[in-house]
């Protein structure tokens, strides 16, 4: 654990120079302010600001809510925007149990409530994807609209992905650094084996992520690296967010049974998993999807293409409007 110290502006920062989320809350433009809220039998960390229509925003691994830093000014410009720490994520809870995304999408139709909104727009990357399709699922009276980013929805396909890279590109993208094959929802499964050898060396697995799952290295900063490195470096985040991964054969046999979701999706994608995507997110899993490639973007698409992003959604989002 690191010691608080006093901040400038009175909050507290870390020994290691990270700021707080108060801090990062306060330095974007459109008011945000940090809070916690006691939702589903755990605590959400949240950040919320702007005006208008709710817009939630859910992230991924390894990442917290500040991955939405260059989006949320914009949005907010246009949305009550609120930006959440998943179960498990930066400063919300992580407790023992409850990472399966049924429970996690539970999570965000009561803090939708707690907000004071009956329904909201959602948005997710990552892992937040697979969160915002299972509340839409299991809640769609809570899901105005669902954008979903670089991720699709744990399917029974997904029990196949290979052990060893699967094609000469894989190889290649492994040994030169452009793309990769999903190692770590393997290594995720694991039990207290990655938190002995990850804890105060998991900026390593941020740059290995971001250096093979970006097109420009340069558009996830330094300070944004240190941040998320140090939100999973202790075996309690590293075991939440592992938590994460450990579920997904449960998250496939929840959605067994589900009907195509009718609520409508917009899914974008970057350039490295756009051909997968356009064949997972089919009719299959809902009534009315439209696939987008983001173009200039690998993986991270609100830190690599955070104006595709912001245009994409606002003209989706005001045609659901209308």
């Amino acid at each position: 654990m690191t010691t608080p110290q006093a901040a400038p502006n009175g909050a507290t920062r870390t020994d290691d120079g990270v700021p707080t989320d108060a801090e990062l809350a306060a330095s974007l433009e459109g008011d945000f302010t940090s809070a916690h809220a006691d939702v589903n039998g755990t605590r959400l960390h949240h950040v919320t600001g702007g005006q208008g229509e709710p817009l939630v925003l859910l992230g991924g691994w390894p990442q917290t809510w500040w991955q939405f830093r260059k989006v949320m000014p914009e949005l907010a410009r246009h949305y009550r925007v609120t930006a959440v720490d998943l179960r498990g994520m930066g400063s919300s809870a992580k407790p023992e149990s409850g990472y399966d995304k049924r429970t996690m999408g539970q999570d965000i139709g009561e803090l939708i409530r707690h907000l004071g909104h009956e329904s909201a727009y959602v948005l997710g990357h990552d892992i937040g994807a697979s969160v915002g399709y299972h509340l839409a699922a299991n809640d769609p009276g809570a899901v105005r609209a669902l954008v979903t980013v670089d991720l699709g929805v744990p399917i029974d396909s997904w029990l196949n992905i290979g052990m060893l890279p699967g094609s000469d590109e894989q190889v290649a993208a492994l040994e030169h650094g452009r793309g990769s094959y999903p190692w770590w929802f393997a290594f995720n499964q694991l039990r207290e084996l990655p938190e002995r050898l990850l804890v105060g060396r998991f900026r390593h697995v941020i740059d290995w992520l971001y250096g093979h799952m970006l097109l420009d290295q340069a558009s996830v900063e330094e300070d944004a690296r240190r941040i998320y490195a140090h939100a999973y470096d202790n075996a309690e985040a590293i075991r939440a967010g592992n938590g994460w991964y450990q579920t997904m054969r449960q998250d496939i046999l929840d959605l067994a049974n589900h009907e195509p979701v009718a609520v409508p999706i917009l899914t974008l994608a970057g350039e490295l998993g756009y051909a997968q995507l356009r064949e997972e997110m089919g009719p299959r899993m809902g009534t009315d999807i439209r696939v987008v490639e983001v173009k200039g973007s690998g993986h991270y698409v609100p830190e690599e293409q955070p104006e595709t992003l912001v245009r994409e959604v606002l003209a989706f989002l005001g045609a659901q409007s209308a």
